[in-house]
């Protein structure tokens, strides 16, 4: 498979089940740094892409991933390691609940995640990509409860999920006391059904939440101004 080449760094993904997509880049490009991170923890990480995008963007000294598949997060490291920014770089090979156990002391100023999405099982997906993408690996009760506490009081947790999700984790977040202030929905085209949430979380409740919607494509490879000024940073055709 042919690495998927940015502006600044290059992904090697073809030891992933989750390839280089719209979702990872949309939530790198706009989780909010504007608080100047110090720490950042990526959960899920993949190939590492959120990770880099958030390297490029911050001036964090500290960025974690945690991943359990095994290819996945060798696959990682080597994009991590051939990246300028591998010095503060670094992937735990763990289960998110194993991770939060060990780190269970540390906290994080941003967290990220592009979490499973199914529910169930189907047949015609492998064991890796199962892994990646299906809920029962990392409900969102677990992933909540640990982002609860691993984020520093004054940080930020950000998410992309389905849109026909979205009710879901707001209701568990708030379990959590974890409070939305943002939440931008995507769409394809301006005809089409809204497909994705982009959430973001902190820990002191907020009377008005921010809520816009990104529409990525005008037409079929023609891109809206809104979605160009968030991903020119990092696509080479922008």
């Amino acid at each position: 498979m042919t690495p998927f080449k940015f502006k600044q760094f290059t992904i090697q993904h073809d030891r992933c089940a989750m390839k280089v997509g719209t979702d990872g880049v949309l939530l790198g490009a706009w989780s909010d740094v504007s608080h100047c991170p110090e720490s950042i923890l990526d959960i899920g990480a993949g190939s590492g892409l959120v990770s880099l995008m958030l390297a490029q963007r911050s001036g964090a000294g500290l960025i974690d991933g945690v991943e359990i598949d095994t290819e996945a997060f060798e696959q990682c490291v080597d994009n991590f390691e051939n990246s300028p920014w591998g010095d503060r770089l670094f992937c735990y090979h763990a289960s998110f609940q194993e991770f939060v156990d060990e780190m269970i002391e540390e906290s994080y100023d941003l967290i990220v995640s592009n979490p499973p999405f199914f529910e169930g099982t189907q047949q015609d997906m492998d064991a890796s990509r199962e892994l990646a993408r299906f809920t029962s690996e990392l409900p969102f009760e677990l992933l909540l409860n640990g982002v609860s506490l691993l984020l520093s009081e004054q940080g930020k947790f950000c998410v992309v999920i389905p849109f026909d999700r979205e009710d879901e984790l707001l209701k568990e977040a708030q379990e959590q006391k974890l409070y939305p202030n943002k939440i931008t929905r995507v769409k394809g085209t301006p005809d089409s059904s809204i497909k994705r949430s982009l959430i973001q979380f902190i820990k002191n409740g907020v009377q008005e939440i921010k809520e816009e919607v990104l529409v990525l494509e005008k037409q079929r490879h023609v891109y809206t101004l809104e979605y160009s000024q968030l991903v020119k940073d990092f696509y080479l055709k922008l």
